[in-house]
């Protein structure tokens, strides 16, 4: 893996709080990436090589006219004015090459200096067993502030804990076996055959960074909420606002067309292609 700062960028030390997506379902960590990137004005700084991600390259995902730059599968931007990083994944892992690429990930932010970490991430509405339609969607989160993986300042900010992490869990107890240099106790995934249901969320991406973040000695907190495939614009705003409220962020410091707003990205307007020829009809 390698950090490659683009020509003329400088990286600010400042900028503290890494947030990045974990691909899930509907992809929803990675447009709230992109709607934080587009709102905040961050600048991308340079990128992530790494081996472990699949190729990709596409147009510039925000500005309004081509400019000749193109979307590589690991972006990093940055936000001085609110001392946040945010890094874009475009592309997926590679085959069994998620605790590798985990543990680079890990390694860029601290080496870069980072202090707090934010995984946006999806689970699969048909894991939710108790739902509660009278709270309206919610945010559910996991952190290692506490052994359990409870936060005070998530529960003060009304999102849910992910009641389903169990650190003794034998998948858990793998991942953290696995990014432990000193644990000398040789541990094993499950198979695709041998995976019970208490075993899908450690076998997701979000779930190997949380642990190989923990491992660095990082504060770690994913944001999550479950949905469905389709259009999960929404949860995108869910999860975007989420983070915005754990770091602080205010929508004054957002560059919406009229101030204070969501900018939406303009790679959002071609998301569902163009719009039917309404003399069809």
């Amino acid at each position: 893996m390698e950090f490659v700062v683009e020509e003329g960028k400088l990286v600010h030390e400042e900028c503290s709080t890494l947030i990045l997506p974990a691909l899930s379902i509907g992809n929803v960590g990675q447009l709230a990436v992109d709607l934080l990137v587009s709102s905040t004005a961050a600048e991308r700084v340079g990128y992530v090589d790494d081996l472990n991600l699949l190729p990709c390259v596409g147009n510039d995902a925000y500005g309004p006219l081509p400019c000749g730059d193109i979307a590589l599968p690991l972006e990093v931007y940055e936000s001085s004015s609110t001392a946040i990083t945010l890094a874009q994944q475009r592309s997926p892992v590679a085959k069994g090459m998620m605790i590798k690429f985990a543990e680079n990930i890990a390694e860029f932010a601290a080496s870069s200096g980072k202090k707090d970490v934010i995984v946006l991430s999806s689970l699969d509405f048909q894991r939710l067993h108790n739902l509660d339609l009278s709270r309206g969607p919610q945010v559910y989160y996991l952190s290692n502030a506490e052994s359990d993986g409870r936060d005070d300042h998530c529960e003060r900010l009304g999102f849910g804990r992910l009641g389903e992490y169990d650190p003794e869990g034998r998948c858990w107890k793998y991942l953290s076996s696995v990014f432990d240099k000193n644990n000398k106790e040789e541990l094993s995934f499950p198979s695709e055959d041998e995976l019970e249901d208490i075993d899908y969320y450690p076998s997701l991406p979000f779930a190997a960074l949380f642990s190989a973040f923990k491992a660095r000695g990082l504060k770690v907190t994913c944001l999550l909420c479950y949905c469905s495939e389709g259009d999960n614009i929404p949860d995108a705003f869910l999860l975007a606002e989420a983070a915005s409220k754990l770091t602080g962020l205010t929508p004054d410091k957002f560059h919406g067309e009229e101030g204070g707003k969501w900018r939406i990205p303009y790679s959002w307007k071609s998301m569902y292609g163009a719009p039917p020829d309404m003399s069809m009809f």
